[in-house]
């Protein structure tokens, strides 16, 4: 645990250097480090992830690449077709730390938000994705690569509120594949980033909210 407490510390360092130089005016934050610092999801995430606004894509890769480069060792940067993507590395952490940019420009609900962890002194106000897309986001992602992580984060969502706005044959698609997940799904994967209570939590339970709420709505639909 004292890694990822040092991970999110890192986060928010960069996200705190990030926002001094301006690059979050054309940064919308997302993904699960979003929801964790913004939202208290109660799992550890170790990435920045964020879409674009604003700004062209090419422009933003090289004021980026040369800020980072200036404040920490940079491990790869790279400009691909849908997204910018940096690794970058300092001494006062044990881990490297990835920051991928989406260039979509389809249109993303936002809602400002502020970012902050109790193991951190800084805090910033910054744009996020509406949680009704992280939603979707997140069922599309797992849905597609299939990892707990994803299971863990729409759950949380439903618990806030958030509805499954989604087909019946996509309920019945993420039923599924959350009863396909196996146990070092749960032991190792979700398990590294969960505090022990939480981890005997899931194993015991199996996303059990998540799965009767789906049931409900396909029953209710019917």
């Amino acid at each position: 645990m004292q890694d990822l407490i040092k991970q999110e510390q890192f986060e928010l360092e960069v996200l705190d250097k990030l926002n001094a130089k301006k690059f979050l005016d054309y940064l919308i934050f997302c993904g699960g480090t979003m929801l964790r610092l913004c939202f208290g999801l109660d799992r550890f995430s170790v990435d920045l992830d964020f879409w674009l606004r604003g700004i062209e894509a090419d422009s933003l890769f090289l004021k980026v690449k040369k800020y980072l480069e200036e404040n920490y060792t940079l491990k790869d940067a790279a400009n691909k077709f849908y997204t910018l993507l940096f690794e970058l590395k300092s001494r006062e952490y044990p881990r490297s730390l990835k920051i991928e940019i989406r260039k979509s420009k389809e249109f993303i609900k936002t809602e400002p938000a502020i970012a902050y962890s109790p193991y951190s002194n800084r805090q910033l106000l910054l744009r996020v994705v509406s949680l009704d897309e992280m939603m979707q986001a997140k069922i599309t992602a797992f849905l597609e690569r299939k990892e707990i992580r994803d299971v863990f984060d729409i759950e949380f969502l439903l618990k806030r509120g958030i509805k499954l706005d989604v087909s019946d044959n996509i309920l019945r698609r993420l039923l599924v594949n959350v009863d396909k997940l196996d146990k070092k799904d749960y032991t190792v994967k979700l398990g590294s980033l969960l505090e022990e209570n939480k981890r005997r939590y899931y194993i015991q339970e199996n996303f059990k909210i998540l799965r009767l709420a789906i049931k409900e709505k396909l029953s209710i639909d019917h």
